[in-house]
């Protein structure tokens, strides 16, 4: 694909016999990814911790079953599978169900997170709970170190794979110290964009691609729920949050993952810290309401530097 702008229904078969696994897959971008990927034709596994039968430590109502229905529906097939990342044992079943069932892993998404009732914004470290921070190292790093290690053996076995690392800013803009989100917040977005670039240098080689992606301002179930507000009248939010203007659903995102799935030279991107925005640009997609917010370059020009709530030219 070029840089031309497409339409989003383009993309309607490209993966069409591809496998991908979107580990936390059960809400926000996990589910938009999951999503996109299913409305490319690919066959989905998603995983998470909360199904209908029991919640996660983050006691959301939404469901890896939700999100499996979701992407058949979208035109793929999804497959929910109830699983733990912080348990290896638990992996290592998972990756062997994918072999057995398909014999093959095209896309991997790392989106596990679970850790929203972990943050303690505007705290100082020594200030924070170390059990809560600890707690959130164990859920936003190791159950993404966990999840390659068991899947990386298939998804190599034959060349053209993707690894998608999920995370929350750019390397760019991760550079300086984010004091308003603290130490164990700060210190996992930017270690799984490392994380990202390790796996780049080992698997580029073997012909798989490895990259770190972040939205932008996600409106997330959780996002929503907070500002009280929905995804049909999310506008609502900017009368008191005026830079909320610069948001984007799941589904922008996951119709950049879905588009570099289906790039055939994607390799170009191996080792890169990306943004949906960005990616927007280069491959033509559109949010679900036909826009294209630019949320990072947004933040620094336009939030950060104390100017009042403009969009244009941002979306």
């Amino acid at each position: 694909m070029s840089s031309a702008d497409t339409d989003d229904n383009d993309n309607k078969n490209a993966l069409t016999g591809k496998i991908a696994l979107v580990a936390g897959g059960t809400r926000g971008a996990g589910r938009g990814i999951a999503v996109a990927l299913g409305a490319a034709g690919a066959t989905v596994y998603v995983t998470g911790r909360s199904t209908r039968s029991g919640r996660s430590e983050m006691d959301r109502p939404e469901t890896i079953e939700e999100t499996a229905e979701l992407v058949t529906a979208a035109g793929g097939e999804g497959i929910a599978v109830q699983v733990d990342h912080l348990d290896p044992a638990q992996v290592s079943a998972l990756v062997a169900r994918v072999d057995d069932e398909r014999g093959r892993l095209d896309v991997l998404v790392n989106d596990v997170w679970g850790s929203d009732r972990y943050f303690e914004f505007g705290k100082r470290l020594w200030e924070q709970s170390l059990d809560d921070g600890l707690r959130m190292l164990r859920l936003g790093i190791e159950t993404h170190a966990i999840t390659s290690h068991r899947a990386l053996p298939l998804l190599i076995r034959e060349p053209g794979g993707l690894v998608v690392e999920m995370t929350d800013g750019t390397a760019e803009y991760n550079a300086t110290y984010r004091k308003d989100v603290g130490y164990f917040y700060d210190l996992v977005k930017t270690a799984v964009i490392r994380m990202a670039l390790a796996q780049s240098e080992e698997i580029g080689p073997l012909g798989a691609t490895a990259v770190a992606l972040t939205p932008g301002w996600l409106r997330s179930e959780a996002m929503l729920d907070n500002f009280g507000v929905t995804e049909e009248n999310w506008r609502d939010a900017t009368k008191t949050v005026p830079h909320f203007a610069i948001s984007e659903s799941p589904a922008f995102v996951g119709r950049a993952v879905a588009a570099l799935a289906a790039d055939p030279d994607r390799a170009r991107w191996n080792g890169a810290s990306l943004s949906s925005g960005g990616l927007a640009k280069e491959y033509g997609f559109t949010d679900a309401d036909g826009s294209r917010p630019d949320a990072w370059r947004y933040i620094v020009e336009v939030e950060a530097a104390g100017r009042p709530a403009d969009t244009t030219g941002y979306r």
